[in-house]
């Protein structure tokens, strides 16, 4: 029978009675009493939970709401989810789904001992939505049988985060009242000794205390009162679960004594490695040896002086316990900083895009490295010194996390520009969207969706978001072109679900960039300050970049999407490439990794190289972030792009050491300069049309320049006939086509696959180029004009940027190695391959448009870094959040 319903509930269903009608009492809690409600607007049943009257008055209802706003983004399999929250009249409520069916509490009262497999099935189950929640920095803090809820043989997790929000929105006002929160017999030591910053080592404690007791039929510790079973927590070893099940296999035994670690160092860091342990039969402890009693000892007496002993310890443990949680500070964690060194070979390329991602729980980062294509993303767990290619990953730039820290999404910069995603447990990338994505950031929100730069027909439209397994893109945020606003880039998710930081481009300057946030589904933005790039930090600080570099915190309410107190410079030598584009990334648990501005400004020189490999610098004193290279007929003259801030022109440099004169004034991206066959002009691709289109000026500057091609998609490669006849082109999305003599544009090759860098071979008869039909990047060479007609592979091991001798008798490429190969054509009616071989392998710069061949074929204009910062280092900063209290406030 129900129990009558009382004033109080009387109170609540009318409070509730717009919403949800309250049929009948279900229970009660340490924190909350439960109903059993129709939801009136869905037609459902739920669970409706109302804090109890004296929890509520500490609290405040809006700091309760605001901390639960984050619990309420939770999706997983295994956890129960939040349907609303809420306060009406005097009460603070919580509405989860009803569920029809007993808990794991009622199961083990029923079984008192549960069989081995149906155990670790549960503790796998858990253990899952535990990584979950831990890796978007959420704590449980009540981890117990009663709440977890059995449906149909399948585990939910209640309550997920309330307790987490209960104490944060109370502070020290629940211990001024003696309230608690967890339950005794699944609390660990941290938290029966009052202390508030837990962490995920805590939760594994408490589930470590459920699988003991679901095998032995009672906690591990046990007692005739509160104060009891805490004093056993603090001070005794809990007994060999083999003492009650025999049949317990050792591994088993041994990962629930880690698990029950006294100290949190000591046990597992995450409550999957529990459970992996749990299943590996070859798991044991690092010393397990125990120290039997001395044989023949009287054990009556031993056992006697044990009790007295604990009795009178637990008597000044309480005593000291009560002093100690009454007058002890807060102990901030130490912040440490040190810099990580990048082994040769595992080095950060140049790339447009940010470069670094750490994982949300600081446990391993993902960077941009070397690979297919000239680059792929590596990953690294902290605990060890070497990276590892993540597969798949070949052109990705810009990595990311999703929430719970499982995949990497990330961007590749080839053709097209696409949104991908990859799972670090293994299996091939899924392409989320590939259309309408730019190169200026994505990031992976709590709701589900990502949230990317967006563009169409080369023309930025603010930030679109796209739900992460895919589908039709939709509009996050509009370019307010009226107040000077050109573009948004550089998005970056809140973790309540709410809103969007993002920054505000007003043209080509940085320093006219502004961060602004959004509240997400409205269209409308407000901008919050002067910056590049901004992330949020968990501790309720909104980081950000400003133009020269220097990294600012300032507090911010995330609910209210707004500053709440003047910033706090905190680094001055933050780098800052193109675009607007840094290394930075913050983890949930506080690790801050960046990259310096020394770092993101080391030089390139300009090399001779040799067939042989011996390089020569061209002019000592000329040093800068170059990008692509092209060297006139004569060889007096080199074309260069040169990456200053976040535009990239094209200049001209009369050899070897005489002066350097800027070509381009117009747009922000003129790059990939080819010199006409005369050696007068320099044609080259350029963005100052609002789309990528070909242009050409003449070399000595004398002249406006003028467009040579535009199409109704980006032009991003070209290569002109010896002849001036014919201009081969590729365009977004992967095809290759061509501009006949007579003003025709003809198809040449046109598929599912990237087809990029087309060459023309200096007789005009041939067509080189690479694609990655084959799964991987390869050079392949078809008939021209008539690309149809056949179709050669030349590389067998990867191939990018193919380039023609002058003389037509080798084709030159290179490998994610960084290796020069040279393949002998042989003459004839046919294409015909001789030898291949390496040339050379150096520290060069990969990438299209990167070399190019002197007239004579023995020697290469290549570009090399002077630095090792760039491609070798990275800054962490350990507990940065400490920091950030500190010296920020909030």
């Amino acid at each position: 029978s129900c129990p009558p319903m009382t004033e109080i509930t009387s109170q609540l269903s009318s409070a509730l009675a717009d919403r949800y009608r309250l049929e009948r009492h279900l229970g009660e809690g340490g924190m909350a009493t439960v109903y059993l409600a129709h939801d009136l607007k869905h037609d459902r049943k739920v669970a409706v939970k109302v804090l109890k009257p004296e929890l509520s008055a500490i609290i405040g209802g809006e700091r309760f709401l605001n901390e639960i706003k984050v619990t309420a983004n939770l999706q997983h399999p295994n956890i129960l989810p939040l349907y609303d929250s809420g306060e009406a009249d005097t009460f603070l409520y919580y509405v989860m789904p009803y569920i029809e069916g007993e808990t794991l509490r009622d199961k083990m009262d029923r079984d008192k001992q549960l069989g081995l497999e149906e155990t670790m099935e549960i503790a796998k189950a858990l253990s899952s939505a535990l990584d979950y929640a831990h890796e978007q920095g959420i704590v449980h803090r009540d981890i117990k049988p009663e709440n977890i809820l059995m449906q149909r043989g399948q585990p939910l997790v209640a309550d997920f985060g309330i307790a987490l929000a209960v104490s944060h929105a109370g502070g020290t006002r629940l211990t001024e009242t003696g309230l608690s929160l967890g339950t005794p017999h699944y609390m660990s030591p941290e938290q029966a000794t009052g202390d508030r910053e837990l962490d995920a080592r805590s939760d594994v404690y408490s589930l470590g205390a459920m699988v003991y007791e679901m095998l032995a039929g009672e906690p591990p510790h046990v007692g005739n009162s509160v104060q009891a079973i805490v004093a056993k927590i603090l001070t005794d070893t809990p007994a060999s679960v083999t003492r009650s099940r025999g049949l317990v296999p050792p591994n088993v035994d041994a990962a629930l004594q880690r698990a029950l670690a006294k100290s949190p160092a000591d046990r597992f860091s995450r409550a999957g490695d529990f459970s992996a342990a749990l299943t590996n039969p070859a798991y044991t402890l690092p010393t397990t040896a125990a120290v039997p009693a001395a044989e023949g000892a009287p054990q009556g007496k031993a056992q006697w002086n044990r009790v007295t002993m604990a009795l009178a310890g637990l008597s000044l443990v309480l005593i000291a316990l009560l002093v100690w949680m009454a007058t002890r500070p807060e102990a901030p964690r130490p912040v440490s900083r040190y810099s990580v060194a990048l082994p040769t070979g595992e080095g950060i390329v140049p790339t447009r895009s940010n470069r670094v991602a750490i994982a949300p729980d600081g446990s391993r980062f993902v960077y941009v490295g070397v690979g297919d294509g000239g680059k792929s993303l590596w990953v690294r767990s902290r605990n060890q010194l070497q990276a590892t290619p993540l597969p798949g990953t070949a052109s990705g730039v810009h990595p990311f996390f999703s929430p719970d820290g499982s995949r990497v999404g990330f961007l590749t910069d080839g053709s097209p520009i696409a949104v991908k995603a990859v799972s670090l447990a293994g299996g091939p990338p899924i392409t989320v969207v590939d259309s309408g994505v730019g190169l200026d950031g994505a990031a992976w929100g709590p709701d589900g969706f990502i949230y990317f730069d967006g563009i169409t027909a080369g023309s930025t439209i603010g930030i679109m978001r796209v739900r992460a397994a895919g589908g039709s893109p939709e509009q996050a945020t509009v370019v307010d072109t009226a107040h000077g606003e050109t573009d948004h880039v550089w998005p970056e998710a809140l973790p309540n679900g709410k809103g969007l930081l993002f920054s505000v481009f007003r043209g080509a300057n940085l320093v006219d960039a502004d961060i602004a946030v959004t509240e997400i589904g409205t269209g409308e933005h407000t901008v919050l300050v002067r910056g590049v790039a901004a992330q949020y930090a968990a501790s309720g600080h909104l980081l950000y970049v400003t133009s020269d570099g220097a990294l600012l915190a300032a507090p911010f309410d995330q609910g209210r999407m707004e500053l709440t107190g003047e910033a706090t410079a905190l680094v001055q030598d933050i780098g800052i490439r193109a675009f607007g584009s840094i290394d930075i990334s913050l983890a949930n648990d506080g690790t801050l990794l960046y990259g310096t501005g020394a770092q993101a400004t080391d030089p390139d020189e300009i090399v001779w190289v040799t067939r042989d490999g011996v390089a020569e610098v061209i002019d000592p004193g000329w040093v800068g972030d170059f990008g692509t290279v092209a060297l006139s007929p004569d060889e007096r003259q080199l074309a260069v792009s040169i990456v200053q801030g976040n535009e990239q022109h094209v200049w001209v440099k009369q050899l070897p050491t005489g002066p350097l004169t800027k070509l381009t004034f117009g747009g922000t991206l003129n790059y990939r300069p080819a010199w006409s066959p005369d050696g007068r002009s320099v044609v080259f691709v350029s963005d100052r049309m609002r789309n990528m289109t070909l242009h050409k000026k003449r070399a000595d500057g004398s002249a406006q320049a003028e467009p040579v091609l535009e199409h109704a998609l980006p032009i991003w490669d070209f290569s002109e006939s010896r002849d001036g006849e014919w201009l081969v082109f590729r365009t977004t999305p992967r095809d290759l086509l061509a501009l006949s003599p007579d003003g025709d544009t003809l198809t040449l090759v046109s598929s599912e696959f990237n087809e990029r860098t087309p060459k023309l071979s200096p007789d005009g008869r041939w067509l080189a180029y690479s694609s990655d039909e084959s799964g991987r990047q390869e050079i392949y060479v078809r008939p021209f004009p008539n690309t149809g007609d056949a179709k050669w592979q030349v590389s067998t091991s990867g191939g990018y940027w193919p380039a023609w001798s002058h003389s037509g008798r080798e084709l030159f490429y290179r490998t994610a190695q960084r290796e020069m190969i040279s393949v002998d054509v042989v003459p004839g009616p046919t294409f015909a391959m001789g030898e291949r071989r390496v040339l050379f392998t150096g520290a060069y710069r990969i990438g299209p448009g990167s070399y190019d061949i002197t007239s004579d074929d023995q020697r290469f204009v290549m570009l090399r870094n002077r630095g090792t910062g760039q491609a070798s280092e990275l800054i962490v900063v350990e507990n940065f959040i400490e920091e950030l209290k500190e010296r920020v406030g909030n």
